[in-house]
Protein backbone atom coordinates (compact mmCIF):
# COMPACT_ATOMS: atom_id res chain seq x y z
CA UNK A 1 0.00 0.00 0.00
CA UNK A 2 0.76 3.36 -0.80
CA UNK A 3 0.42 6.91 1.70
CA UNK A 4 -0.52 9.66 0.15
CA UNK A 5 1.50 12.37 1.84
CA UNK A 6 -0.35 15.29 1.07
CA UNK A 7 -3.44 16.28 -0.51
CA UNK A 8 -6.10 18.61 0.45
CA UNK A 9 -9.37 16.73 0.67
CA UNK A 10 -11.07 19.37 2.53
CA UNK A 11 -11.13 21.87 -0.98
CA UNK A 12 -14.24 22.21 -2.54
CA UNK A 13 -13.54 20.25 -5.12
CA UNK A 14 -14.10 17.18 -3.57
CA UNK A 15 -17.32 18.37 -1.96
CA UNK A 16 -20.37 15.76 -2.43
CA UNK A 17 -17.88 13.00 -3.42
CA UNK A 18 -15.52 12.63 -0.48
CA UNK A 19 -16.84 9.14 0.20
CA UNK A 20 -16.03 8.19 -3.50
CA UNK A 21 -13.03 9.85 -3.81
CA UNK A 22 -11.31 7.80 -0.68
CA UNK A 23 -12.44 4.51 -1.84
CA UNK A 24 -11.03 4.71 -5.14
CA UNK A 25 -7.80 5.93 -3.23
CA UNK A 26 -8.23 2.43 -1.56
CA UNK A 27 -9.02 0.74 -4.37
CA UNK A 28 -5.70 1.92 -6.05
CA UNK A 29 -4.21 1.01 -3.67
CA UNK A 30 -3.29 4.38 -1.59
CA UNK A 31 -3.48 2.72 2.11
CA UNK A 32 -3.42 6.43 3.69
CA UNK A 33 -3.81 9.96 3.21
CA UNK A 34 -2.29 13.03 5.28
CA UNK A 35 -4.70 16.11 4.38
CA UNK A 36 -3.30 19.09 5.06
CA UNK A 37 -4.14 22.29 6.84
CA UNK A 38 -3.20 25.93 5.17
CA UNK A 39 -5.44 28.16 7.67
CA UNK A 40 -5.80 27.83 11.43
CA UNK A 41 -9.59 29.41 10.93
CA UNK A 42 -10.03 26.18 8.62
CA UNK A 43 -8.06 23.68 10.86
CA UNK A 44 -11.78 22.69 12.13
CA UNK A 45 -12.81 21.46 8.43
CA UNK A 46 -9.53 19.74 7.72
CA UNK A 47 -9.90 18.17 11.18
CA UNK A 48 -13.44 16.73 10.14
CA UNK A 49 -12.07 15.14 7.48
CA UNK A 50 -9.56 13.44 9.05
CA UNK A 51 -11.67 12.17 12.09
CA UNK A 52 -14.51 11.03 9.34
CA UNK A 53 -12.41 8.45 7.79
CA UNK A 54 -10.22 6.07 9.90
CA UNK A 55 -7.04 5.69 7.10
CA UNK A 56 -6.95 9.89 6.89
CA UNK A 57 -4.11 11.71 8.99
CA UNK A 58 -4.08 15.61 9.63
CA UNK A 59 -2.06 19.06 9.94
CA UNK A 60 -2.35 22.10 11.56
CA UNK A 61 -0.52 25.16 10.14
CA UNK A 62 -0.78 28.27 7.67
CA UNK A 63 0.69 28.33 4.14
CA UNK A 64 2.81 30.86 3.00
CA UNK A 65 0.14 32.51 0.93
CA UNK A 66 -1.86 33.03 3.83
CA UNK A 67 0.84 34.19 6.71
CA UNK A 68 -0.23 38.18 6.45
CA UNK A 69 -4.56 36.99 7.20
CA UNK A 70 -3.21 34.70 10.45
CA UNK A 71 -0.35 37.39 11.94
CA UNK A 72 -1.79 35.67 15.51
CA UNK A 73 -0.51 32.18 15.04
CA UNK A 74 2.34 31.26 17.10
CA UNK A 75 4.48 27.92 18.14
CA UNK A 76 2.34 27.93 21.07
CA UNK A 77 -1.01 28.03 19.63
CA UNK A 78 0.24 25.31 16.87
CA UNK A 79 1.49 22.99 19.89
CA UNK A 80 -1.51 23.55 21.51
CA UNK A 81 -3.84 22.62 18.12
CA UNK A 82 -1.67 19.19 17.75
CA UNK A 83 -3.08 17.79 21.07
CA UNK A 84 -6.26 15.61 18.82
CA UNK A 85 -4.78 11.97 18.04
CA UNK A 86 -5.28 12.87 14.35
CA UNK A 87 -3.01 15.82 13.99
CA UNK A 88 0.38 14.91 12.86
CA UNK A 89 2.38 16.92 11.49
CA UNK A 90 2.80 20.75 11.82
CA UNK A 91 1.98 22.99 8.25
CA UNK A 92 2.35 23.36 5.52
CA UNK A 93 4.42 26.21 6.08
CA UNK A 94 7.61 28.01 3.89
CA UNK A 95 8.18 30.69 1.68
CA UNK A 96 6.85 30.95 -1.45
CA UNK A 97 8.33 34.22 -3.47
CA UNK A 98 6.79 33.41 -7.06
CA UNK A 99 3.45 34.77 -6.02
CA UNK A 100 4.40 36.75 -3.00
CA UNK A 101 1.03 36.52 -1.87
CA UNK A 102 2.01 37.23 1.95
CA UNK A 103 5.13 39.34 2.58
CA UNK A 104 8.15 38.20 2.56
CA UNK A 105 9.36 38.89 5.86
CA UNK A 106 5.77 37.54 7.18
CA UNK A 107 6.19 34.31 5.45
CA UNK A 108 9.36 34.05 7.48
CA UNK A 109 7.92 35.32 10.56
CA UNK A 110 5.34 32.17 9.90
CA UNK A 111 7.82 29.80 8.93
CA UNK A 112 9.67 29.95 12.23
CA UNK A 113 6.49 29.84 14.61
CA UNK A 114 6.23 26.47 12.36
CA UNK A 115 9.73 25.46 13.04
CA UNK A 116 9.15 26.09 16.87
CA UNK A 117 6.32 24.24 16.67
CA UNK A 118 7.86 20.99 15.36
CA UNK A 119 10.75 21.55 17.45
CA UNK A 120 8.54 21.75 20.63
CA UNK A 121 6.44 18.82 19.77
CA UNK A 122 8.64 16.57 17.92
CA UNK A 123 5.86 16.31 14.80
CA UNK A 124 7.23 16.76 11.41
CA UNK A 125 7.12 20.25 9.62
CA UNK A 126 5.70 20.00 6.22
CA UNK A 127 7.27 22.71 4.19
CA UNK A 128 6.15 24.33 0.92
CA UNK A 129 8.94 26.35 -1.13
CA UNK A 130 8.68 27.83 -4.25
CA UNK A 131 11.23 30.33 -6.18
CA UNK A 132 12.92 30.71 -2.64
CA UNK A 133 15.50 28.22 -2.37
CA UNK A 134 18.46 31.00 -0.99
CA UNK A 135 15.84 32.35 1.89
CA UNK A 136 14.70 28.99 2.08
CA UNK A 137 18.10 27.30 3.01
CA UNK A 138 18.99 30.08 5.29
CA UNK A 139 16.11 29.68 7.48
CA UNK A 140 16.08 25.85 7.67
CA UNK A 141 20.16 26.27 8.01
CA UNK A 142 19.68 29.07 10.90
CA UNK A 143 17.24 27.03 12.98
CA UNK A 144 18.63 23.74 13.18
CA UNK A 145 21.64 25.25 14.59
CA UNK A 146 19.13 26.30 17.51
CA UNK A 147 17.92 22.41 17.60
CA UNK A 148 17.04 19.65 15.27
CA UNK A 149 13.20 19.13 14.19
CA UNK A 150 11.99 16.63 11.80
CA UNK A 151 10.38 17.45 8.87
CA UNK A 152 9.81 17.37 4.67
CA UNK A 153 9.88 19.45 1.87
CA UNK A 154 6.71 18.68 -0.03
CA UNK A 155 6.08 18.97 -4.00
CA UNK A 156 9.66 19.01 -4.53
CA UNK A 157 10.26 20.93 -7.35
CA UNK A 158 13.57 22.51 -6.99
CA UNK A 159 17.33 21.26 -8.25
CA UNK A 160 19.89 19.64 -6.51
CA UNK A 161 21.48 22.00 -4.32
CA UNK A 162 18.53 22.67 -2.55
CA UNK A 163 17.78 19.06 -2.26
CA UNK A 164 21.37 18.17 -1.20
CA UNK A 165 20.76 20.95 1.62
CA UNK A 166 17.62 19.37 2.96
CA UNK A 167 18.80 15.75 3.18
CA UNK A 168 21.96 17.32 4.83
CA UNK A 169 19.68 18.54 7.46
CA UNK A 170 17.95 15.40 8.13
CA UNK A 171 14.91 16.01 6.18
CA UNK A 172 12.46 14.18 3.63
CA UNK A 173 11.82 14.77 0.25
CA UNK A 174 8.32 14.30 -0.90
CA UNK A 175 7.56 14.18 -5.05
CA UNK A 176 4.18 15.03 -6.58
CA UNK A 177 2.67 14.49 -10.01
CA UNK A 178 5.39 17.08 -11.59
CA UNK A 179 7.97 14.45 -11.51
CA UNK A 180 6.09 13.09 -14.50
CA UNK A 181 5.40 15.73 -16.42
CA UNK A 182 7.28 15.99 -19.76
CA UNK A 183 9.70 19.44 -19.11
CA UNK A 184 11.04 17.86 -15.90
CA UNK A 185 13.88 16.46 -16.57
CA UNK A 186 16.02 17.95 -13.96
CA UNK A 187 13.26 16.55 -11.11
CA UNK A 188 13.44 13.35 -12.85
CA UNK A 189 17.59 13.45 -12.28
CA UNK A 190 17.07 14.77 -9.13
CA UNK A 191 14.43 12.00 -8.09
CA UNK A 192 17.02 9.28 -9.17
CA UNK A 193 19.77 11.06 -7.00
CA UNK A 194 17.74 10.90 -3.41
CA UNK A 195 18.27 8.25 -1.82
CA UNK A 196 15.26 5.91 -1.38
CA UNK A 197 14.86 5.92 2.15
CA UNK A 198 14.21 9.50 2.42
CA UNK A 199 11.51 9.62 -0.01
CA UNK A 200 7.56 10.37 -0.08
CA UNK A 201 4.93 10.04 -2.57
CA UNK A 202 2.13 12.87 -3.00
CA UNK A 203 -0.28 14.15 -4.80
CA UNK A 204 -0.99 17.61 -3.84
CA UNK A 205 -4.61 17.02 -4.72
CA UNK A 206 -6.76 18.43 -6.38
CA UNK A 207 -3.66 20.21 -7.74
CA UNK A 208 -1.13 18.53 -10.28
CA UNK A 209 -1.99 15.84 -11.52
CA UNK A 210 0.36 13.22 -13.08
CA UNK A 211 0.35 12.50 -16.33
CA UNK A 212 -1.49 10.14 -17.62
CA UNK A 213 -4.21 12.44 -15.54
CA UNK A 214 -2.72 15.75 -16.31
CA UNK A 215 -5.47 18.34 -16.87
CA UNK A 216 -8.04 16.72 -14.80
CA UNK A 217 -8.62 17.13 -10.74
CA UNK A 218 -6.11 15.41 -8.88
CA UNK A 219 -7.21 12.61 -6.05
CA UNK A 220 -5.33 10.74 -4.04
CA UNK A 221 -5.72 7.60 -6.14
CA UNK A 222 -3.71 8.70 -8.71
CA UNK A 223 -0.73 8.85 -6.15
CA UNK A 224 -0.01 5.19 -7.60
CA UNK A 225 0.93 6.97 -10.98
CA UNK A 226 3.60 9.08 -9.44
CA UNK A 227 5.10 6.29 -6.87
CA UNK A 228 5.38 4.04 -10.61
CA UNK A 229 7.55 7.23 -12.52
CA UNK A 230 9.66 7.89 -9.25
CA UNK A 231 10.02 3.83 -8.57
CA UNK A 232 11.05 3.62 -12.28
CA UNK A 233 13.77 5.90 -12.05
CA UNK A 234 15.06 4.36 -9.16
CA UNK A 235 14.93 0.74 -10.89
CA UNK A 236 12.70 -0.71 -8.18
CA UNK A 237 9.67 -2.64 -8.19
CA UNK A 238 6.84 -0.92 -7.63
CA UNK A 239 5.83 -3.08 -4.21
CA UNK A 240 9.53 -2.48 -3.00
CA UNK A 241 9.25 1.05 -3.87
CA UNK A 242 5.68 1.10 -2.18
CA UNK A 243 6.90 -0.41 1.15
CA UNK A 244 9.76 1.26 1.46
CA UNK A 245 8.10 5.19 0.99
CA UNK A 246 4.95 3.88 3.20
CA UNK A 247 8.32 2.81 5.83
CA UNK A 248 9.49 6.45 5.14
CA UNK A 249 6.14 7.65 5.80
CA UNK A 250 5.62 6.15 9.54
CA UNK A 251 9.02 6.67 10.35
CA UNK A 252 8.83 10.38 9.72
CA UNK A 253 5.11 10.77 10.44
CA UNK A 254 5.47 8.31 14.09
CA UNK A 255 2.26 9.63 15.61
CA UNK A 256 0.60 8.09 12.79
CA UNK A 257 2.31 5.19 13.06
CA UNK A 258 1.67 4.94 16.72
CA UNK A 259 -2.30 5.66 15.72
CA UNK A 260 -2.28 2.75 13.24
CA UNK A 261 -0.46 0.58 15.57
CA UNK A 262 -3.52 1.34 18.32
CA UNK A 263 -6.26 0.70 16.33
CA UNK A 264 -4.43 -2.84 14.64
CA UNK A 265 -3.81 -3.91 18.68
CA UNK A 266 -7.33 -2.75 19.72
CA UNK A 267 -8.97 -5.20 16.47
CA UNK A 268 -9.74 -1.71 14.49
CA UNK A 269 -9.04 -1.20 10.60
CA UNK A 270 -5.73 0.30 10.54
Amino acid sequence: MLVDSHCHLDMPEFAGELDAVVARARDAGIGHMLTICTRVSRFQDVLAVAERYDNVFCSVGVHPHNAADEPAVTADVLVEMTGHPKVVGIGETGLDFYYDNSPRYVQERSFRAHIRAARQSGLPLIVHTRDADAALARVLGEEAEAGPFPGLIHCFSAGQELADTVLGLGLFISFSGIVTFNKADELREVARRVPVERILVETDAPYLAPVPKRGKRNEPAFTAFTAARVAELKGLEADAFARATTDNFFRLFAKARDLVGSAASAGGRP
